[in-house]
């Protein structure tokens, strides 16, 4: 077939004209990676250990690497599961303690990309608007934004099989509710998202609104300096305290050589979430009473555990917030946190004024009220001009579209760590890319076929970011590999027996 110049493509998408100046051409890619946080190192780590002479290329919208690691710069971000089974298979983690500081992961994820060889292959603040599929060429065209005001301009990238490593949230815009009466505060509203790096909050009152691993990270680091924090929620979230100081791992890095030790680590970690997990969904009464202990272990015998810490629906209906060594409990034990369980009426010029009628002073106000999903980071994808829209779309084995070609999503779990299933999605994706190098295969797609599929939300989360967005992601089925599970060891096992040809569609142009 006669290939389509990817000017043309682009044109006819409604992008800049080829002529102008300000529109640039990269050379054809195999794989084109979008997003260099902690997914995108990851798929490219594995792409070039099955494929070592791909040409590939990764895109990065921010002027550096890291992702969620380069976005979140509030006091205390961490990580809010272990960093073991979070860190890569094929890299050890070399710091002490469970949790990770955001600032670390960020450093690691750099580290590695520098290790091993992926970081020169990242063109950093590139923003990619469009993705178009030509199936008279089999390949992808991206249309892409770089720079500001008067330097913006765009270039033009053509691959042949496309990998998002975007995430699941807006970068740009949280979700912040509409309070009445935010225009009357005096002093300073903030959302984590946005921190501002010269936010002085030292001997002031600031009230954090939020129950979620933002909030039970961020208020316990400024809780020593500020004049008084108070964490407002309008319903209890789950919150366990998680002990830091590890002692099986640095016996097995003394033991063991550290590739051996970190692999056996991880697996300790990621089996000792599965295993809670399963335990409190199956025995959700029990799950319930071992983490009300856990609670009230850390707090005064008088303290209203049931108040503030007993939420109406079960153990990890929504993700489980982690404390490392009882920090939010001991600033409450010692008075410099305060917990309010109550529903705001508005704010007013010197804080939020609330329906039980109390008053909380506050001189800033933190907004930790969560994310706005966003699914392949709000890039518009077409195939032959018919847009494509993803929410309409079922998910083959948790990382591929329903009849989209050469295209993949990573996406990691909702109740254990995220590189998990972003590490067994670039294990698949390469195996893939593979398969269709040695067998001549131009395009590959998952294929539904005639069966009736009745479709479930992608994610079995109760929270609101969720909820509130349900036209945000794919869509799951509810059996095969069209079900998308949130159970590692079950994946693990599907992905080493499944074959590759299961329900694809396998052509050349």
């Amino acid at each position: 077939m006669t290939e389509i110049d990817a000017t043309d493509a682009v044109r006819s998408a409604g992008d800049p004209e080829p002529s102008s100046p300000s529109t640039t051409e990269s050379p054809m890619r195999d794989v084109i990676i979008i997003g260099a946080g902690l997914s995108g190192i990851d798929c490219a780590y594995r792409l070039r250990e099955q494929n070592p002479d791909a040409d590939y290329l990764i895109l990065e919208r921010r002027p550096r690497m890291g992702g969620t690691w380069d976005l979140f710069r509030y006091p205390g971000v961490r990580s809010d599961s272990d960093i073991f089974s979070l860190s890569y298979p094929f890299e050890p983690w070399r710091k002490p303690g469970a949790l990770a500081e955001g600032e670390d992961i960020r450093k690691y994820i750099e580290h590695t990309a520098h290790k091993y060889g992926i970081a020169e292959q990242i063109r950093f603040e590139r923003h990619v608007l469009t993705a178009d599929w030509d199936s008279s060429t089999d390949t992808w065209t991206l249309g892409v934004e770089v720079g500001e005001g008067a330097d913006k301009r765009t270039e033009t990238y053509r691959c042949r099989f496309l990998l998002f490593a975007t995430g699941y949230y807006d970068y740009d815009q949280p979700y912040t509710p509409r309070f009445a009466g935010a225009d009357d505060f005096t002093g300073q509203i903030i959302h984590p998202q946005h921190w501002p790096e010269d936010l002085d909050y030292r001997g002031k009152r600031v009230v954090v609104i939020g129950s979620g691993a933002t909030a039970v990270s961020l208020i316990p680091n400024i809780a020593d300096d500020a004049a008084h924090v108070t964490m407002l929620q309008r319903s209890p979230s789950y919150i366990f305290s998680s002990k830091q100081k590890a002692y099986l791992a640095p016996a097995l890095k003394k033991l063991l050589p550290p590739a051996a030790a970190h692999r056996a680590i991880r697996l300790r970690y990621a089996t000792q979430t599965a295993a809670i997990v399963h335990l409190t969904h199956r025995f959700p009464k029990l799950g319930r009473k071992l983490i009300r202990a856990n609670v009230a272990a850390n707090l005064p015998d008088d303290y209203p555990v049931d108040v503030h810490f007993n939420p109406t629906y079960n153990p990890w209906d929504q993700r489980m917030c982690m404390v490392p060594d009882a920090d939010l409990f001991h600033g409450i034990t010692e008075g410099s946190i305060e917990m309010v369980t109550d529903h705001i009426d508005r704010f007013d010029e010197t804080g939020v004024r609330l329906t039980s009628g109390r008053h909380l002073d506050a001189d800033i106000i933190v907004t930790a009220t969560g994310l706005q999903l966003l699914g392949f980071g709000g890039t518009r994808l077409r195939i032959d001009g018919d847009e494509v829209k993803p929410h309409d779309r079922f998910v083959f084995k948790s990382h591929l579209l329903e009849d989209v070609p050469n295209l993949a999503w990573s996406v990691g779990y909702t109740n254990a760590s995220w590189t998990l299933r972003a590490d067994m999605t670039a294990r698949s994706v390469a195996t893939l890319v593979k398969y269709m190098r040695e067998n001549g295969y131009t395009h590959a797609y998952p294929h539904l076929g005639s069966e009736p599929m009745t479709a479930q939300p992608l994610w079995d989360l109760k929270a609101g970011y969720v909820e509130r967005s349900p036209d945000a992601l794919p869509k799951s089925g509810t059996h095969g590999h069209w079900k998308v599970r949130h159970n590692y060891y079950r994946d693990a096992l599907d992905h080493r027996i499944s074959k590759i040809d299961d329900s694809m569609v396998f052509g050349r142009i």
